[in-house]
Formats: structure tokens, C-alpha cells, sequence
């Protein structure tokens, strides 16, 4: 499974941080998301990547098989 983050789309609400600190960060400059990792491995990253991006107020974050 792969992440992708739209930093264009993104508006800095921090949730993919909050509910995946070990996918996610925030910029430091703007707040808009860091992607730490673009592979999730793992059952329980796949359900944290899974979360993060349904909480995404502004559908900046995606998943792919």
C-alpha cells in the first residue's frame, strides 16, 4: 500500500500527525503535511494510513494497492 499527500490541497489541520505520528508530520514553515513514509507495511500502519485519510478535512491524503 502506498500513501500520497497533496501538499497543495492540504490546509495544515494536522490529523494525519495526530492519528499517524509514524506516516505523518507537519511543515514546520506552513503545516501542511510531511509524509514520513509513502510504503505502509504492517497491519496496524494499514489501519492507521486507513484512518488518516478518512479524518482528512480537506482529502489531501490517498491510498493505492
Amino acid at each position: 500500500m502506498q500513501i500520497q499527500a497533496d501538499t497543495r490541497r492540504c490546509v495544515g489541520a494536522g490529523m494525519c500527525a495526530l492519528t499517524a505520528p509514524d506516516l505523518f508530520d507537519q511543515s514546520e514553515h506552513d503545516g501542511t503535511v510531511v509524509l514520513l513514509r509513502p510504503d505502509v507495511t504492517g497491519p496496524e500502519a494499514a489501519e492507521a494510513a486507513r484512518h488518516a485519510v478518512h479524518c482528512c478535512p480537506s482529502g489531501a491524503l490517498t491510498l493505492t494497492d
